[in-house]
């Protein structure tokens, strides 16, 4: 059994069109099919009407442009 997660296409006659990996093979095939209820250009639109977050700047500059660190000295546990 293998779980694929994909967006399909449904057409009004009820015809259901969906890519599928190419490692599956031809023929018939049980599946389970689970549909949202509101399709995907619903989605879009209501994400759209929100306003973008906006954020303040902070200037964060290192101390040296020549001072490096190992990793061992960033993640060190003294």
């Amino acid at each position: 059994m293998k779980t694929i997660e994909t967006i399909a296409t449904v057409t009004k006659d009820g015809k259901i069109t969906a890519q599928i990996p190419l490692d599956i093979p031809e023929g018939e095939h049980q599946i389970v099919i689970v549909i949202d209820e509101k399709p995907l250009a619903e989605k879009v639109e209501s994400k759209e009407k929100k306003a973008p977050l906006k954020f303040s700047a902070y200037p964060v500059g290192l101390v040296s442009e020549s001072l490096t660190f190992r990793r061992e000295e960033l993640y060190a546990n003294d």
